[in-house]
């Protein structure tokens, strides 16, 4: 996940839904806007050692975000327990998520797993055919991610059916043999699941093997019957859980904070801040009034300008590419965990995907410019799974052109030079048979452009910079 800078009125103001849908981008995204500056990643140093209620409530703000939009993209997608598979691809002409994803479809459930854990069954697929499960608690943290890579089982086994229960902090019972346990820390998890999706002509295979994953409660696991359940209302994909939380004033979304944490409690490393922010009374199941709604209000007002604002200090910046590969999951680092929930919830572990982003400019002054990206031998991108390169346009959607070819990569496998290295061509006009067609990525005749390079299941050598996707050059 690259995060840019919106600044923090375009932010808030312009934030985007959260839905299975928007997970598509999400997940995976640059976040849209400007590749603008950066901002002091220590602007709440000071704050966080402050008394002053104004101060506590920004803080209490920043903590509490993420538990708070989580809450509201749960509310507007389908029955807890069911799942909500996406089952096409993107096209430009799709505008109403950003940054869309041709790789894999998203298979996404909200679950509750209070009262007894929930069997989740991955089918056998094609052993190339990359999927992941990822797990996120109520507050946003990544907990657990099985998948193709590592399917994590408890036998090691490597080949499916891949069956899970995911159990409650409060659960305590025992399991069939042949069942993984996968730990939460709140009763309220969110599953996004992944499965590649190799192109139109793929597109039936992913959507049979969403057909036979299973999530059923374990107690109907155990009596024999693995149906699931009959299917729920999707998601309402016109809802914008991002615009309801931002619409929230301070003591309306104070109240809805301490409601959250009565159910989803927190951390016990977060006692010192809860100790701290007990004194506006942000609480489980408390009040939030001892404090003025004036004081509340202005302690959210600063915190949107500093979430907004954030600059990964982490960030990197590879030959122009940015991405971070310390989101996913956050420990104590608030307002990181605020940040990443405000640009794209859902983000997860660097080591099971990560999304380099440049952007740059397709004219001067009304004259197209040509790139290339060259590869040179044996340094194409690592991935243990696979990789790919998506162009997008000034507002971050997929780029209309003749050719239909909006990224490239493991779809339509690039063409190697003679000496093992590998040129890509990025420029609006055909090449025509200059070119191999999987080594040409139109862009935009005008206008700014960006390309995001998704690796999934990176290597180790990307996350700690001893591979570097290489520059962007200019043509002459």
């Amino acid at each position: 996940m690259t995060i840019r800078s919106m600044g923090s009125r375009q932010a808030w103001a312009g934030a985007t839904a959260v839905t299975l849908s928007v997970v598509l981008a999400a997940v995976g995204l640059s976040a849209c806007g400007t590749d603008s500056s950066s901002s002091d990643s220590s602007a709440t140093s000071t704050a966080a050692a402050s008394d002053d209620p104004k101060d506590i409530a920004a803080d209490a703000f920043t903590f509490g975000y993420p538990l708070v939009l989580m809450d509201a993209t749960r509310a507007s997608a389908a029955a807890a327990n069911h799942f909500d598979h996406a089952d096409s691809l993107p096209t430009p002409a799709d505008r109403q998520v950003v940054r869309l994803n041709l790789d894999t479809f998203y298979s996404q459930a909200w679950l509750d797993v209070k009262n007894e854990p929930v069997i989740l069954q991955v089918p056998e697929m094609d052993p190339n055919r990359y999927w992941l499960m990822q797990f996120l608690d109520a507050w946003s943290n990544t907990k657990q991610d099985p998948g193709s890579v590592d399917p994590q089982l408890r036998s090691g086994a490597k080949t499916g059916p891949f069956t899970y229960a995911i159990t409650g902090p409060g659960w305590t019972g025992t399991l069939p043999d042949d069942v993984t346990p996968l730990a939460m820390p709140t009763d309220t998890a969110w599953l996004l699941g992944r499965v590649q999706v190799n192109g139109p002509g793929d597109v039936e295979n992913v959507k049979a093997v969403q057909s036979q994953m299973k999530l059923v409660p374990l107690s109907q696991w155990q009596s024999g019957n693995h149906d699931n359940p009959p299917p729920a209302a999707p998601s309402d994909k016109s809802v914008n859980p991002s615009q309801q939380v931002a619409q929230l004033d301070g003591p309306a979304f104070f109240a809805k904070l301490n409601e959250l944490m009565v159910a989803d409690p927190p951390a016990a490393a977060d006692a010192p801040a809860m100790e701290r922010f007990a004194k506006i009374g942000v609480a489980p199941g408390g009040t939030a009034d001892k404090v003025s709604a004036d004081v509340l209000n202005a302690g959210e007002a600063a915190a949107k300008t500093t979430i907004a604002n954030y600059r990964n200090p982490q960030m990197k910046d590879e030959n122009g590419w940015d991405f971070a590969t310390n989101v996913g999951a956050y420990d104590t680092d608030y307002l990181l965990r605020a940040n990443i929930a405000l640009q794209g919830l859902g983000a997860n572990l660097a080591k099971d995907a990560v999304y380099p982003t440049v952007f740059s400019t397709a004219d001067d002054n009304g004259t197209p410019i040509r790139y290339t990206l060259h590869f040179p031998d044996g340094q194409l991108p690592p991935a243990r799974a696979f990789w790919s390169i998506t162009a997008y346009d000034a507002d971050s959607f997929l780029i209309d052109n003749p050719a239909g070819i909006y990224a490239i990569g493991h779809q339509t496998p690039v063409v190697k030079n003679a000496d093992g290295s590998v040129d890509i061509t990025v420029q609006n006009a055909d090449p025509g048979t200059a070119v191999p067609p999987g080594n040409w990525l139109p862009i935009p005749a005008s206008g700014r452009f960006s390309l995001t390079l998704r690796l999934y299941a990176p290597d180790q050598k990307v996350i700690d910079g001893t591979w570097k996707p290489p520059a962007l050059q200019k043509l002459a």
